[in-house]
């Protein structure tokens, strides 16, 4: 029985406008009623998308949410951290020498607020991503000694993410794990951050197993935990790598693709 389901929210959650459709937010507003947990998973802090708890109402005492891409299992309403796992200045440095070689931007966020390398000029990071404080730094600048980061970002026209992303060098995939989340952003994680991380933590606190879970999801960031849930599933504009491995397919991100599939599966809790 599924008791969790997790959902990706860029191009599987969200339609194009970035808005959660009325059939997607009536679908599971009455399953998380029901009791069933409704996660949101995201590459972003939990203040950017506060708006989407609360549309929601992802306010119950044991509602959290998986941010920085599985890095930090945080409380909705308490934003106390339930697992977090960062990665350093030092580790970041390899991604700096690169983007820089590249004539590339970079941004580098740890859990509390966004860093602009000025020195690597103008980026699209703070475009993507709202209420979140972002500050112009250099990488010479940034907190050093054990500070923790969550990631660094490159995001610019998605013909050059493209391209970078075929070209990392091993010193970087070394120490950090690369994927794209979106066409124009590419993410640099620590070492076993993903998204199932994050939510095996969290099912372990509430003692659920991974064939308890279902996940949403579209992009290389989301191939973990389509994998490890129970029933993972892909939308209709997914990669086709991330569609390979799919328990089952749904349309669109803005077709409902959501609200069709879980229509079909929970059709008592539905009905």
């Amino acid at each position: 029985m599924i008791k969790m389901i997790a959902l990706d929210l860029d191009n599987t959650l969200l339609n194009s406008q970035k808005e959660i459709s009325p059939a997607n937010e009536r679908a599971l507003k009455r399953l998380h009623e029901s009791g069933i947990k409704v996660v949101l998973c995201t590459g972003r802090p939990i203040n950017a998308i506060g708006h989407y708890i609360d549309q929601l109402d992802l306010h119950q005492p044991y509602d959290f949410t998986i941010t920085f891409n599985g890095g930090l299992v945080v409380n909705n309403q308490t934003k106390q951290p339930l697992y977090a796992q960062g990665t350093t200045k030092a580790d970041l440095q390899a991604v700096y020498d690169y983007l820089r070689s590249q004539g590339l931007p970079m941004d580098v966020l740890d859990f509390d607020r966004v860093y602009e390398l000025t020195e690597l000029g103008p980026t699209r990071y703070k475009g993507t991503v709202k209420n979140i404080e972002f500050v112009d730094t250099t990488m010479a600048d940034l907190p050093g000694a054990e500070h923790p980061f969550a990631k660094a970002v490159l995001a610019t026209e998605p013909a050059k993410v493209t391209q970078a992303k075929a070209q990392v060098p091993a010193a970087v995939t070394a120490k950090l794990r690369v994927v794209q989340s979106q066409p124009h952003i590419l993410e640099f994680l620590p070492l076993g951050v993903n998204k199932m991380v994050g939510l095996n933590h969290l099912l372990a606190h509430f003692g659920w197993q991974a064939a308890e879970l279902m996940t949403f999801g579209d992009a290389d960031n989301d191939l973990e935990m389509i994998i490890g849930a129970g029933d993972g599933v892909v939308m209709a504009n997914g990669l086709p790598a991330v569609k390979a491995v799919a328990d089952h397919l749904t349309t669109s991100n803005d077709e409902d693709g959501v609200a069709n599939y879980l229509t079909k599966t929970f059709v008592k809790e539905l009905q």
